[in-house]
């Protein structure tokens, strides 16, 4: 066997690298994984584990300066950040050696801690050795992208790459950029003491997200005192200050200067496509920099692939892992297993959270304009959420004319966990009509969901429902079904009844 032909050649070791390197090796492939610093990737160092880590201990934080929301006396948290740092750094430790060089070695891997770049068709530099392969996958991942302000260079400004050296917890800050990374961090550090402004040029906070979703978001970071600016401009930064251009309530430009102890600049990402030789293989990138792939994640060279933050298509650890599993079986088993993005899952972890799936409000309104079906309910009317204190969010469910779910939007406590039910519905094709079908545990925020479906087979008068998560759910089944006495159908109450059905024979309360 020549010891540098592989089967697959993996350049970079971030989610998306592992996931193909360990998984083709379980085939039996031969397979060489390039990482030119350290394995694990943004996910593990500078993403999802540090981040949801310091926004643990946010919410920590502001769950004892709102104790008394359940009747507890509330607090001032003695927040010390160098310890919050540390608790971070910890957690990734812990987690570190799943994505390890040594664990990759354990499942047939061979790695290399070395810059990779392809010289020719079918051949990739390592380090200064020649290596052949039969397929390549391009997973080098995304840097923060930095823009060209002016006067910026001359600020020492933070990323989420290195915000996690923080030892001293800044008294100002300034985050500049209202996406994912911006409020979620900017969020975190409000609830750690630090006075936060969000600086954003689009008309609202997370701009890509449904509007509603959106607009609760921005009223708690408004309500936890967090200083949001919105359509405003940064113009120029120096050391202490920047310097924004916005419009007051008249629309009148104005201009103001924002001081800061440390600017947190969180304006986006940029892929890491430089210096990789792609266009000796035949790789095209769009104008970001961004690795062009088909559904099947093939690139436009041959048998070269790319997977991850690099193709731009959805920045998120599981969706980069999702494209990993299918280059493997696409690379080197002949397949054409395609990415499906709607049916790709995402949440945004502020608090309250959003996650989301398929089609949003305004998409299906595009689409079918008043034709699509949307139903959706807020938390304040649920029993969960009222005993739990989390009032604040909203369920939503989209679908077509013809009520087959196409989209899903929750804001609210856990909302990330409790999108995962929507996926499996939206992916099996199911209706409303069969998501109401299914009966939910009491007292949980899933019942509004199901509640809403519902609303499909309930009278104008009984679509709005007190109690989505229990007992009024589970008086739609009995009417969809024709259960009731009398033999009442559909949307209908028993004639002559006065109870609903569960109220007709004593049940004992669980515990």
């Amino acid at each position: 066997m020549d010891s540098d032909a592989y089967d697959l050649v993996v350049i970079g070791g971030g989610t998306a690298g592992l996931v193909a390197a360990v998984g083709a090796a379980g085939t039996g492939a031969r397979v060489l994984l390039a990482e030119e610093h350290r394995t694990g990737g943004d996910c593990l160092w500078t993403g999802c584990v540090p981040s949801k880590t310091l926004i643990a201990a946010a919410r920590r934080a502001h769950d004892l300066h709102t104790a008394d929301e359940v009747g507890l006396a509330s607090v001032e948290p003695a927040v010390d950040l160098a310890r919050v740092i540390d608790r971070v750094h910890e957690a990734i430790t812990t987690i570190e050696p799943h994505d390890s060089p040594e664990r990759l070695e354990g499942e047939g891997v061979e790695v290399a801690r070395a810059r990779a770049r392809f010289v020719a068709p079918g051949r990739i530099d390592v380090d200064g050795r020649t290596v052949t392969f039969r397929t390549a996958l391009v997973a080098t991942g995304s840097r923060p992208a930095v823009p060209p302000l002016d006067g910026l260079a001359d600020v020492d400004v933070l990323t989420s790459d290195d915000v996690w050296d923080l030892r001293i917890l800044p008294d100002r800050l300034v985050v500049l950029g209202a996406g994912p990374i911006g409020v979620e961090l900017g969020q975190a550090f409000a609830r750690l003491g630090s006075h936060v402004t969000v600086v954003e040029m689009a008309p609202r906070v997370l701009p890509t997200v449904d509007a509603d979703a959106a607009g609760v978001v921005a009223d708690r970071l408004a309500a936890e005192g967090v200083d949001v600016r919105v359509s405003t401009r940064a113009v120029r930064a120096e050391p202490g200050l920047l310097v924004v251009r916005g419009a007051d309530e008249r629309g009148l430009p104005t201009t103001d200067e924002l001081g800061f102890d440390r600017l947190l600049v969180a304006t986006g990402r940029r892929p890491r496509t430089e210096d990789l030789g792609l266009d000796t293989v035949g790789v095209e990138v769009d104008g970001d920099g961004h690795v062009v792939v088909d559904d099947a994640m093939a690139t436009t060279g041959d048998h070269v692939w790319a997977a991850g933050d690099v193709t731009g298509t959805m920045p998120f650890t599981h969706v980069a892992a999702n494209q990993a599993s299918l280059v493997v079986t696409n690379a080197l088993f002949k397949l054409r297993r395609e990415f499906h993005p709607e049916r790709m899952p995402w949440t945004i972890f502020t608090d309250p959270e959003v996650a989301h799936v398929g089609m949003t409000e305004a998409e299906a309104r595009s689409e079918w304009g008043d034709r699509a079906v949307v139903r959706r309910h807020d938390f304040a009317d649920v029993d969960r959420a009222i005993t739990g204190a989390v009032t604040t969010g909203f369920a939503k469910l989209v679908a077509t004319p013809r009520g087959k779910l196409v989209g899903a939007t929750i804001v609210g406590e856990s909302a990330g966990e409790a999108i995962a039910e929507q996926v499996a519905w939206l992916s099996s094709g199911a209706s409303l009509t069969t998501m109401a079908s299914a009966t939910h545990p009491y007292p949980t925020t899933a019942g509004s969901r199901a509640a809403r479906s519902n609303a499909d087979l309930d009278e104008p008068s009984t679509s709005t429902h007190r109690d989505p998560g229990g007992c009024t759910s589970v008086a739609s089944g009995f009417r969809a079904a024709g259960l009731t006495r009398g033999g009442a159908g559909p949307g209908r109450r028993a004639a002559g009844s006065s109870r609903r059905p569960w109220q007709r024979r004593p049940m004992r309360s669980a515990p």
